[in-house]
């Protein structure tokens, strides 16, 4: 719930932030927390050896692409209505999780998928325009994610979540360097370096919230927390924003609860 909390201020800075551009914000969002996560690594005495490279590559290029395709769709979407749609990653958990990890779908978790879908439909609204594009790289974004978190939690017996985030930060930095070398930071106002960094410490802190909470619990049972987001992202997106979500976003945002309450609910059921 403490990553959730610190991803919705995360989300809000980044729409905040509408005249920086989205390499710039994910170059500064990550750079500022590379000393951060070092700082942490150093103190806990941890190893800087990674054990599964192959994992470790799977999370991170799916994180970042999921990253890019979220920061563009909180930019082009209603605050809530992009956090809805990327909360759809715990079902594609439920999914990944099954392929690549072996956990077993129970029949409930069916109906949790069938919910979930359902729900999407009717935050997506879909139409033949081109105003759907941003709802789909929304939900595109959630695919990558669910990835993302499907090898964090293959990674829990191999290798620390501080080393997993460390060098997240590290590829993020270097992919999108060039952008931001070439693009003109002086016109960045004062106030926008202000957010960039707060930006970096709501980012860097849910990361590690989330990377720790995934090690310590199954993938399908520890996403049922991270629907808070959706709360606070819809109250911040009102204050802020005045953005009021439409009837049919609300409905579908109640039915991925709903959803995942019941992937929740199958996990305390024995096999």
């Amino acid at each position: 719930m403490l990553s959730s909390l610190s991803f919705a201020f995360m989300s809000a800075t980044v729409k905040y932030l509408s005249n920086i551009t989205i390499a710039q914000k994910i170059f500064f969002r990550n750079l500022i927390g590379i000393p951060i996560v070092y700082y942490i690594i150093k103190k806990e005495r941890i190893s800087f050896k990674v054990n599964n490279k192959k994992f470790l590559g799977l999370r991170i290029i799916s994180g970042a692409l999921g990253m890019i395709l979220y920061y563009y769709a909180l930019e082009n979407i209603y605050l809530s209505d992009a956090v809805i749609l990327h909360k759809m990653s715990p079902f594609f958990v439920i999914i990944f999780a099954a392929l690549f990890l072996k956990e077993k779908i129970k029949k409930p978790q069916y109906l949790a998928l069938i919910l979930a879908i359902i729900g999407a439909i009717f935050v997506v609204k879909p139409r033949f325009d081109v105003s759907i594009i941003p709802m789909l790289i929304g939900l595109i974004s959630a695919f990558f994610a669910g990835i993302e978190r499907t090898a964090i939690r293959y990674l829990k017996n191999s290798d620390s979540s501080h080393i997993l985030v460390f060098y997240y930060l590290i590829f993020l930095v270097i992919a999108v360097g060039p952008f931001v070398i070439q693009s003109n930071l002086a016109i960045i106002t004062n106030i926008e370096w202000f957010f960039l960094i707060l930006l970096a410490i709501f980012g860097t802190a849910g990361q590690l919230l989330m990377t720790r909470a995934y090690h310590y619990a199954p993938a399908g049972e520890v996403s049922i927390y991270t629907y808070s987001n959706m709360i606070y992202s819809t109250i911040i997106g009102l204050i802020i924003w005045a953005e009021i979500p439409d009837i049919w976003s609300i409905l579908g945002a109640i039915i991925i609860i709903i959803a995942a309450v019941v992937n929740y609910k199958s996990k305390l059921i024995r096999d």
